[in-house]
């Protein structure tokens, strides 16, 4: 029971805290880019901030 509930909790927060994040490509994720240090971006962090932010190109809609 306490497994259980641990994951739950556990969960819970992930998907609470993934909520936040805005999306890839859209102009909130651009302006938070800038403000993070180019350190700590992975790799695919900077070929989406060229391509969505530099080049302008649109984030396919799913």
């Amino acid at each position: 029971m306490r497994k259980t509930l641990t994951l739950i909790t556990a969960s819970i927060a992930v998907l609470t805290l993934t909520a936040c994040e805005p999306k890839v490509g859209s102009e909130a994720w651009c302006k938070k880019m800038d403000e993070t240090p180019k350190g700590k971006w992975s790799f695919d962090d900077a070929g989406d901030y060229t391509k969505y932010c530099v080049l302008n190109q649109k984030p396919e809609e799913q």
